[in-house]
């Protein structure tokens, strides 16, 4: 089930600067924080080059934060993968909060529950390179 916060007062930008700057508050970068970086990263982007950037950004706030053991490489290619099928059939939508209005499921931090095992998802080298769907729909 999706619990839905308060959306950030950040603008795009604001968000984007601060995240980079890696002076973002924690609570703002929930799984939101991280499906509107996935987002941020896309609108402009080929896929090589927003994977770059959202595995550069969320490496460096991770390390920011003194919590480098929380990146987890096939949950971040998946999620990036989701936001790009959803821009490439519908596009982006005029900003961000109408592209997460249009796809309420990618809030849903538990999504790809349909798609892995939790043995998969959890293992050792999920997190660190990418690995496919094990699990059926």
């Amino acid at each position: 089930m999706t619990t839905r916060r308060p959306r950030s007062r950040l603008t795009d930008a604001e968000f984007l600067e601060a995240l980079e700057d890696c002076t973002l508050p924690p609570r703002e970068f929930d799984h939101r924080g991280h499906v509107r970086l996935a987002y941020l990263s896309s609108v402009d982007g080929d896929f090589p080059t927003a994977l770059a950037r959202v595995q550069r950004t969320i490496r460096a706030y991770a390390a920011a934060l003194g919590k480098s053991d929380k990146y987890h490489e096939t949950i971040t290619v998946a999620f990036l993968a989701l936001v790009r099928e959803r821009l490439w059939k519908n596009g982006p939508g005029a900003d961000f909060e109408e592209f997460e209005s249009a796809h309420p499921d990618l809030f849903d931090a538990d999504l790809l529950a349909r798609h892995y095992t939790p043995e998969v998802l959890g293992s050792p080298i999920a997190r660190q390179t990418f690995v496919l769907p094990d699990a059926r729909d």
